[in-house]
């Protein structure tokens, strides 16, 4: 996910530290940390590329026991789209499993991919942005947490 690479977001990439040092991340040069603009919650990490508006947030949320690993990406997803005001302008494409073999994190239980489209208003505008959202949901009940890393990626923008 992290390795999602468009025209504009450049091959070339950074390792950023990511929560203080806890992860690090490949990033692409040519984004910007969010937090040099605005404040962001302490369980987020935002980067963002200025021209395109396309961006990368990692997430550490509560791990959502109790229902499947599928259910628990759709969760998430569905908890993105409230906050983007997305209710109902919001549509899953895809879930699936990623094999944990060809994982670096080995704290995981489970992974998953998690593919949809949104339509979006930035800054409480009226025209709404599509915006094809890409998730990797990292499980990890041993920590009561689950890693969400989401790239959101302006498809058509008003």
């Amino acid at each position: 996910m992290l390795g999602v690479v468009t025209d504009v977001m450049e091959a070339a990439a950074v390792q950023r530290p990511l929560f203080g040092g806890a992860f690090f991340a490949l990033l692409p040069h040519s984004v910007q940390d969010v937090s040099d603009l605005r404040e962001i919650p302490d369980n987020q990490e935002v980067f963002a590329h200025m021209h395109t508006d396309q961006s990368i947030i990692v997430e550490l949320l509560e791990y959502q026991g109790g229902m499947t690993d599928p259910d628990a990406a759709r969760h998430h997803f569905e908890d993105v789209a409230t906050s983007n005001d997305a209710q109902g302008k919001a549509e899953i494409v895809s879930v699936e499993p990623l094999p944990l073999a060809q994982l670096a994190l080995s704290s995981c239980s489970s992974a998953w991919t998690l593919t949809g489209h949104q339509l979006v208003s930035k800054f409480n505008e009226q025209a709404q942005n599509t915006v094809t959202i890409y998730m990797a949901l990292f499980r990890m009940a041993q920590y009561s947490t689950d890693l969400l890393v989401t790239f959101n990626d302006p498809v058509a923008i008003e």
